[in-house]
């Protein structure tokens, strides 16, 4: 297998010993001035990091102009485009605290997160300015609004912004004021239920991440990444302080996410992070091209594969935010396609545990990376501590005090089991487990990624059973498979109302979900399911941004339906 790591040693940028990001900046540009630091497409935009230094200063001094400060914040609505993270950048030059908005966000989300975060300045892009304008007519402290793609009435240009700046601000001075305590962003917790909370993470939070997940994960300076989850998420916000401003990377910005595996050929990422679901969409797709079994490939095929995807000179590629099919991982493993299985959250920094690329346990999320104690709690509950623990919640003490403890332990949520090696595995998250009426308990999480297993049709599910006599389960298709599928049954309509409907679709999840429940434990069984005529979409009623599943709305929305498999 071709990989960056056979052709150059690892090594340790000084990046990763700065104090703070802005420190890791500015290092990190002055060692690599010439080469592309932010890029699209085809590079219909291209940018040095000499040039991507230059900016930031213009936009430090634009932002200091407009009343910004170290504490304030700036609030950031935008697509994955190079702009982003100059702006980004930028503010934490002032010490100011960036925040992102997911870009499917109602007017009245928006307006949470304004009053929370308190921000005097949002900066977006035309395709949200109407929901910004509107905001800042709601919003008592909103005053400007910086549009990066054009000029509109009521906004500053990003031009006017980079010009706006006076000749004697002290760029220098402003970032080297910058502390190590100070907080670097804020991660709005897209949440299962309930609101978002705010997650302070300083630069001291952040740098202690990089630099343990860095010694786990031997990476090549100066390689190739992909920036194409929410910006708002944890992942991609990572991934811009790591790999752009501490490892030097050529960062490629996809600001439509449904076509990164399109991209990736011309990408060739040398490290590449994906949540569960697009790794099973690919597996689904080189099966229908016949893929059924990489392992009796040559080598020689294995290779076309991996070049074909675009992912034929990574130094490791990862999985995380929710629990992927270990099915998957043997899949990909048989291509030459190593997956690392990460675990963490955004109240920890990003990533906690990592498998390491030479030593992968399918089915577990690795052990603890440098400087992350883990232990588990009498009931199975993981606690984490040390200095990747957030600094609380913005405004919110109580909740603060609820998750971390005086002894500095931040209780996760999240059930889990290490084994003699330290190999974290996460079983569900503590309160979505299933008691049913007979007091089992069980998890859906693995119910689930049986079901989604068993056949590449099934695209999302959920299992119920909580204080129920047994399992049922609503079955979402997957859109691409059903096509394929449509086609291969000669059915005129792939639609998921079409199919949910066809005899020969239901027989073969059917088939599917029998399958499952064989591997699985009696009372963890599916005894009845339906399949849902709908698509779930990513930062939907039913989905997160990083698609997992919202639980609780699902069953009040689908309550008729879950009534009818249950008799009622």
């Amino acid at each position: 297998m071709e990989s960056a790591t056979a052709a150059a040693k690892t090594e340790r940028p000084r990046a990763l010993e700065a104090a703070t990001l802005c420190e890791a900046f500015q290092l990190t540009a002055a060692e690599r001035p010439d080469q592309v630091a932010l890029r699209t497409p085809g590079d219909a935009v291209s940018i040095t990091f000499s040039e991507y230094a230059a900016r930031v200063e213009r936009i430090v001094a634009g932002l200091d102009a407009l009343g910004v400060g170290r504490g304030d914040t700036v609030g950031l609505m935008l697509t994955n485009r190079p702009e982003f993270n100059l702006l980004d950048t930028g503010a934490l030059h002032l010490g100011a605290t960036p925040f992102s908005i997911y870009n499917t966000s109602a007017a009245e989300q928006i307006d949470y997160l304004f009053s929370n975060a308190e921000n005097r300045v949002a900066v977006t892009e035309r395709a949200f300015l109407p929901q910004i304008l509107g905001a800042r007519e709601r919003s008592q402290r909103l005053e400007h609004v910086v549009l990066v793609d054009g000029e509109e009435e009521g906004t500053i240009s990003l031009t006017e912004l980079e010009e706006m700046g006076s000749s004697q601000f002290d760029f220098e001075a402003s970032w080297r004021a910058v502390e190590p305590s100070d907080v670097l962003t804020l991660i709005y917790t897209s949440g299962t239920t309930g609101p978002p909370k705010g997650v302070q993470l300083t630069h001291a939070n952040m740098i202690a991440g990089l630099a343990g997940s860095t010694s786990r994960l031997p990476t090549t300076p100066g390689g190739r990444v992909v920036s194409y989850l929410p910006a708002a998420h944890v992942a991609d916000r990572y991934l811009h302080y790591w790999s752009s401003m501490c490892m030097g990377f050529a960062m490629t910005c996809v600001a439509d996410p449904r076509t990164i595996v399109a991209n990736l050929p011309e990408c060739r990422p040398t490290v590449w992070f994906s949540v569960p679901r697009i790794w099973e969409k690919i597996k689904a797709a080189l099966e229908a091209q016949g893929i059924a079994d990489p392992e009796a490939l040559a080598d020689e095929q294995k290779a076309g594969v991996r070049a074909k995807l675009g992912l034929d000179q990574h130094d490791w590629l990862a999985s995380g935010a929710a629990p992927i099919p270990v099915e998957v991982l043997h899949y990909f493993a048989g291509l030459g396609i190593p997956i690392c299985e990460l675990w963490g959250m955004s109240e920890l920094t990003g990533i906690v545990t990592v498998s390491p690329p030479d030593r992968i346990k399918p089915g577990t999320c690795g052990p603890p990376i440098e400087g992350a104690e883990v232990k588990l709690a009498e009931d199975g509950e993981v606690m984490v501590r040390g200095p990747l623990v957030m600094k609380g919640y913005r405004s919110d003490p109580e909740k603060t005090a609820e998750t971390i403890d005086a002894d500095g332990w931040l209780h996760t949520g999240d059930i889990g089991e290490l084994d003699e090696d330290g190999y974290l595995s996460i079983v569900d998250r503590k309160k979505e487990l299933i008691i049913n009426a007979a007091g089992k308990n069980m998890s859906p999480a693995n119910i689930e990624s049986r079901l989604k297993a068993s056949h590449p049709l099934i695209g999302q599910c959920i299992a119920i059973g909580d204080r129920r006599p047994y399992n049922v389960a609503l079955i979402v298709l997957d859109p691409d498979v059903a096509a394929a599928f449509a086609e291969e049954h000669g059915l005129p309509d792939s639609s998921p109302a079409a199919l949910a409907e066809e005899e020969s679709a239901q027989a073969a999840v059917a088939a599917a979900v029998e399958d499952a429940n064989s591997h699985l434990s009696r009372v963890e069984q599916v005894k009845r399911f339906t399949i849902l005529p709908t698509d779930w979409l990513p930062d939907s009623d039913e989905l997160t941004p990083t698609q997992k599943l919202k639980r609780k709305p699902i069953a009040e929305k689908y309550a008729p339906e879950i009534e009818a498999l249950y008799g009622g």
